[in-house]
C-alpha cells in the first residue's frame, strides 16, 4: 500500500485507526504531537506518513512510535517516520532485542510459502511479499523498554500490557483515558488466513509460543477497556471480557 489516500476510523476523539496492508495501525494525538501504535509493512511507510497528514499533523509532529512487537508487518514503517521526526521507538522490556534482531522470531520462509496450497493462502503470502519487498532483513537501532506499569510519557499516556507468545516480548498497550486496548496479535478480529471474522487467535503459524498466547489471551480479560484495536481485522466496540471470552470460546472449537 503506497501513499496516498488512507481511510481512517475513529474510535476515540483522540485515536484513530488504518489498514495497510492486511495490517493495522493506530494514530493517537494529544494537542499537535503524535503517538503511533505500529507501523505497517515496509512498503506501507507512505501511507503511514498520509495517515498522519490526514488527521492534520504533520511527519515531525511524531514523538513515540509505540511497537506491539517486532515483526515486519508491525515495524516496516518506523525508519521512514524516523527519518521525518527523530521519534522514540518503544516496545516492552523483552522485545527489545527482537527489535535489534539480536533474535528472530518470525514465521519461517518453508511456512509461508506452504499458504500457497489454497487460493487465499496464495494471495497473502503476494501480498505480503510485495509489502515486505527487499526489506526482509531490517532491524531497528535504539529501541526503548516501556516504563514498566508506569505511562509512556508521549501522546495518550499509554500503558505497556505484557502479553507474551506471538513473540517473547509481545506487547499490548492500554490508553486509559479512552479504554481503548491496542492489542498487537495478542487478540485480533480478522485476518486473511482466518476462516472467520470476530475475536480470535491468529493462525497456529505465526506464534512463537501458542500456550503463551493463550495465557496472555485469558490475561486480557482483567484489562479494562471497552474499545479494541487489533493488529489485524476491524476494531470493535465491547467489554473487552466479552470479546476474549469469545475468542477463548472459538478457539475452544478450532
Amino acid at each position: 500500500m503506497g501513499r496516498g489516500t488512507v481511510q481512517l476510523t475513529r474510535v476515540a476523539d483522540d485515536v484513530h485507526v488504518v489498514t495497510g496492508t492486511n495490517v493495522n495501525w493506530a494514530v493517537v494525538t494529544e494537542g499537535r504531537e503524535v503517538t503511533l501504535v505500529d507501523a505497517g509493512y515496509p512498503l506501507d511507510a507512505g501511507a503511514v506518513i498520509a495517515s498522519i497528514e490526514a488527521v492534520g499533523r504533520r511527519p515531525s509532529d511524531v514523538v513515540a512510535v509505540l511497537l506491539t512487537h517486532a515483526h515486519l508487518d508491525h515495524m516496516g514503517g518506523i525508519p521512514h517516520v524516523q527519518s521525518r521526526s527523530g521519534c522514540r521507538v518503544v516496545t516492552g522490556a523483552d522485545e527489545v532485542a527482537h527489535a535489534h534482531r539480536e533474535r528472530l522470531e518470525q514465521v519461517s520462509v518453508r511456512r509461508l510459502l506452504a499458504q500457497t496450497r489454497t487460493p487465499a493462502g496464495a494471495r497473502w503470502v503476494g501480498q505480503t511479499l510485495r509489502a515486505v519487498g527487499p526489506h526482509v532483513g531490517m532491524r531497528l537501532a535504539g529501541v526503548e523498554a516501556a516504563p514498566g506499569e508506569s505511562p509512556v510519557d508521549a501522546p495518550g499516556r499509554l500503558v505497556a500490557v505484557e502479553t507474551p507468545g506471538h513473540t517473547t516480548g509481545h506487547t499490548a498497550f492500554l490508553m486509559p483515558s479512552s479504554g481503548v486496548l491496542f492489542s498487537g496479535d495478542a487478540l485480533v478480529t480478522g485476518h486473511p488466513l482466518c476462516r472467520h471474522d470476530g475475536p480470535q487467535r491468529l493462525p497456529g503459524i505465526f506464534h512463537h509460543d501458542a500456550d503463551g498466547v493463550r495465557s496472555s489471551l485469558r490475561d486480557l480479560r482483567d484489562v479494562p477497556a471497552d474499545v479494541l484495536v487489533p493488529g489485524h481485522g476491524v476494531p470493535v466496540r465491547a467489554p473487552l471480557a466479552d470479546l476474549v471470552d469469545g475468542a477463548l470460546e472459538r478457539t475452544d472449537h478450532r
